[in-house]
């Protein structure tokens, strides 16, 4: 009944790692780059 919860500090090297990794997926769904695995580059030139 009288035990206490002690949470650990947060590290903010490890968070800010964390926020910036977060941020690179989000920003990469929105707009994938060509580097991306996840696009499928066209066999053909597009002509115009």
């Amino acid at each position: 009944m009288g035990e206490v919860i002690q949470f650990r500090k947060p590290d903010p090297a490890v968070d800010k790692a964390r926020l910036i990794q977060q941020s690179r997926a989000l920003y990469e769904s929105v707009f994938p780059t060509e580097k991306s695995p996840g696009i499928v580059q066209p066999d053909t030139p597009v002509r115009s």
